[in-house]
């Protein structure tokens, strides 16, 4: 068995007429003998999820718009890279900076909340 990183992109619908469409990437960890296979089962996956979700009507599978295979897992191994060409690049670096801080301050919060005996 092999592992794969699939992205996965979906139509998000608030349910009221709004002139921006948004779109959801969900990036799925996948467990498969061969990449058709992983992408069935990312596609089975999202599916699920729109089905889920079809209730409210929020979220619409589009499709699989990426899959790779993940190599040996091994501390820092690199899953995803992006490259980004901000407008402004001093404001991109403080959103980065203060996005950082909340993500920390959120991780901790939930492991301690996850960690008290009930």
């Amino acid at each position: 068995m092999n592992w794969y990183l699939a992205k996965l992109i979906f139509q998000v619908s608030s349910g009221e007429e709004t002139q921006t469409t948004q779109f959801d990437e969900q990036w799925r960890l996948i467990r498969a003998d061969e990449v058709a296979w992983a992408c069935e089962k990312a596609s089975v996956l999202a599916r699920l999820d729109e089905k889920r979700n079809d209730e409210q009507g929020l979220m619409k599978f589009i499709g699989v718009e990426d899959i790779q295979q993940i190599g040996e897992w091994e501390d820092g191994a690199q899953l995803f890279s992006a490259t980004t060409i901000p407008k402004d690049v001093h404001a991109y670096i403080e959103q980065i900076k203060v996005k950082s801080k909340k993500a920390f301050t959120l991780s901790v919060n939930n492991e301690l909340t996850l960690s008290r005996p009930a």
